[in-house]
């Protein structure tokens, strides 16, 4: 590997005593991994995996709390508790050992969290003003809540530094900081409110104590928002004038760039875009921070691919570029750049489901690279096969494409049946919609990776048994997915259509249409927008007490910024009972899981999401003629072991199916499965 290369992104760069080995950095973000709120094994090794991959520096904690009356959103480090310091030297050490920097964000979230969270202590902040995306309303800090913070701050620092780290961020945007900062937020009298001068005082506070408990050589640096995009918050002006204190206070080492604000989805949106939105939105604006300041420079905010953080780097925009979900996606970005596989990088399509899932299911995974969080148990290389087998596979979708690219990157021999003239499944179905046209970056990197590997692809066949039988296979999975389950209705199943008829153009909408989301997925809201967009009257209809709730809120507001534009209407809490036809109109009648009610609606169309059902037909002709009978042997599976089962001794191969056509599920889960099946096959 050689380091001296000409390449922006692979230059040394110096921050105070530490040499940073190469321009690219992981920005602060929580995963959600720790275990009480400690960092152990798991969070340890999802960080070291990003080390071993090259990163020059990695940031843990989006942030860290220093206080209890700071409760956790959703499962961060905790760095009022002691405790902290030896899994934090454990995971610095495991970086270190390959050359790469550890810092991590401190913060008190103030009003960002809720009072019924942890200790149930009041939150905190300069005013009584109610963050809507959390919803405490805050006690407005007194004098001693202000002392007891300032020294919450110091005593977390002492311990980072313990902790062996190199340094330590400040997080000063949507947090206890900048609610200081920030007139939208900050009504208190002076010495803390008023001018900017009283507002910033807080901090400065912060930044001394801080200083005199670890002294001038640690490494401290702030993260904010230089432009609150606003009215009445704080402007760019304002942004400029904070960022030359913070450079001449001499208290603070680097500045880490944001815009916007994130008290609401739609906002918190803006300042972290997911597909379909502009990439980088932010780098020219932190790259005038830099110009004015000459300060060390980082910044992070979609920069998703290597060509646009070598620009950001090579412009002079930035000092260290940040490539923070592109790195849970693809741990290895740096090491592939350095030794000429560029293309060979797994892409992030900003779909959000790392962020998303938090908020869901409380860890972080990346939708098409499930090892990541699961580096222990799933990991990112794939171990070659001892004895080499044939393995025909039935689907080219994401989890059909994922089983053959590790089957053959285990050194199998792959075939794929697929029924349609091009690879994606459903992911081709997500990717109609303009906005969300990247997914099929899932599709393209996996049909690279087997064509690279030899895989075989056979498209328009549709596999009968006979057709796999024929290749004399000693593994068959099979990966055909599901078709739409509209069949849910007391009458008029055959009056209605599904979500899939309109986003692929196989039905035009109607101009009166009724939407019964019973999935509250992607695809009802895709398909609304189809329908919208044609200038039909839509109400979309959901019997939970919230519509789309798979659909989480970053990934929400795209859809809800067009779907209001053009004047969809949402009902909740209201069920589709049956459809009856009256001359060229339908007659849909409405009940509720809550009770007695009936309502009718007349319009020209009916839309029923309700999940798929499998694809299994093939499966269950295979089925009896399998060594295995279709089990699976889950104690191995989920301990990484081979799938031993016989149940048929006659039996000429093992048989499996995953994703969709063993159950509506998603894309992760389709693709998961693949993994931890072939990784062992």
């Amino acid at each position: 590997m050689s380091h001296d290369s000409h390449d922006p992104l692979l230059q040394p760069y110096q921050l105070k005593h530490l040499t940073l080995k190469n321009r690219i950095m992981i920005t602060a973000h929580e995963p959600s991994y720790a275990e009480d709120g400690m960092p152990k094994a798991r969070y340890r090794a999802y960080h070291a995996e990003r080390a071993k991959g090259g990163v020059a520096l990695t940031m843990t904690a989006g942030s860290a709390a220093v206080s209890r009356d700071s409760p956790p959103a959703f499962n961060n480090i905790l760095a009022y508790r002691d405790e902290v310091v030896p899994w934090l030297k454990d995971l610095a050490d495991s970086c270190h050992e390959h050359g790469t920097a550890v810092m991590i964000q401190l913060t008190h979230l103030g009003r960002r969290t809720r009072w019924d969270y942890g200790d149930w202590l009041p939150v905190v902040s300069p005013s009584h003003k109610r963050e809507p995306a959390h919803r405490a309303f805050p006690k407005k800090l007194e004098d001693w809540d202000i002392d007891r913070i300032v020294r919450d701050y110091a005593d977390a620092a002492e311990r980072m530094k313990a902790g062996g780290l190199d340094g330590i961020e400040l997080e000063a945007y949507g947090h206890l900081m900048d609610q200081f900062w920030s007139p939208l937020t900050n009504t208190l009298e002076a010495p803390y409110g008023g001018s900017l001068d009283n507002r910033l005082r807080f901090a400065f506070e912060v930044l001394a104590a801080i200083r005199a408990r670890v002294g001038r050589d640690f490494i401290v640096g702030m993260r904010y928002s230089a432009d609150e995009v606003a009215a009445g918050g704080l402007t760019k002006e304002d942004g400029l004038e904070i960022s030359r204190r913070l450079k001449a206070s001499g208290m603070v080492d680097f500045l880490n760039i944001i815009r916007g604000h994130i008290d609401t989805d739609a906002a918190l949106t803006d300042v972290i875009p997911i597909q379909g939105m502009a990439s980088a939105p932010h780098l020219d604006f932190a790259g005038e921070i830099r110009a004015a300041t000459g300060f060390p420079t980082f910044h992070a905010a979609r920069i998703a691919d290597v060509a646009t953080a070598r620009h950001a780097i090579e412009a002079g925009k930035l000092d260290m570029v940040g490539m923070t979900r592109a790195h849970m996606t693809e741990p290895h970005i740096v090491r592939k750049i350095m030794t000429g596989r560029e293309h060979e990088i797994r892409p992030c399509v900003g779909a959000n489901y790392c962020l998303d899932r938090i908020y869901q299911g409380g860890a972080a995974f990346c939708i098409h690279n499930p090892s990541t969080g699961r580096e222990e148990t799933v990991p990112h290389e794939i171990a070659k096969a001892e004895v080499k087998r044939k393995i025909v596979i039935v689907g080219a979708g994401p989890a059909g494409l994922e089983a053959a690219r590790v089957a053959a990157e285990r050194g199998h021999d792959a075939i794929v049946f697929e029924t349609a003239n091009e690879p994606g499944g459903q992911v081709r179905l997500t990717a109609r919609s303009q906005r969300r046209r990247e997914m099929m970056g899932i599709i393209d990197w996996r049909i690279a990776q087997c064509e690279a590997r030899g895989v075989s692809f056979r498209f328009n066949v549709w596999a009968e048994a006979a057709d796999v039988l024929a290749e004399a296979p000693e593994i068959v999975i099979v990966a055909t997915g599901g078709f739409p389950h509209t069949e849910i209705l007391s009458a008029g199943n055959d009056l209605v259509v599904s979500a899939w008829d309109v986003i692929s153009g196989d039905v035009k909408p109607g101009t009166n249409v009724l939407l019964f989301d019973d999935a509250g997925d992607h695809a009802a809201l895709q398909a609304a927008e189809f329908i919208a967009a044609s200038g039909a009257k839509l109400e979309v209809m959901t019997p939970d007490r919230a519509f789309a709730p798979e659909v989480m809120g970053m990934n929400l507001v795209p859809y809800m910024r067009t779907l209001q534009k053009l004047d969809a209407t949402f009902t909740v809490t209201y069920r589709l009972e049956s459809v009856q036809r009256d001359g060229n109109q339908l007659i849909a009648i409405i009940g509720s899981d809550y009770g007695d009610v009936r309502q009718e609606r007349r319009v020209d169309q009916v839309v029923v999401n309700h999940g798929t059902i499998p694809l299994d037909d093939l499966y269950f002709a295979l089925k009896p003629a399998s060594r295995n009978l279709g089990a699976v042997d889950y104690a191995a599976l989920l301990a990484g072991g081979a799938q031993k089962l016989v149940r048929n001794p006659e039996g000429k191969f093992d048989l499996f199916r995953i994703g969709d056509a063993v159950s509506a599920r998603n894309t992760h889960a389709a693709i998961y499965d693949a993994l931890r099946l072939a990784r062992t096959l």
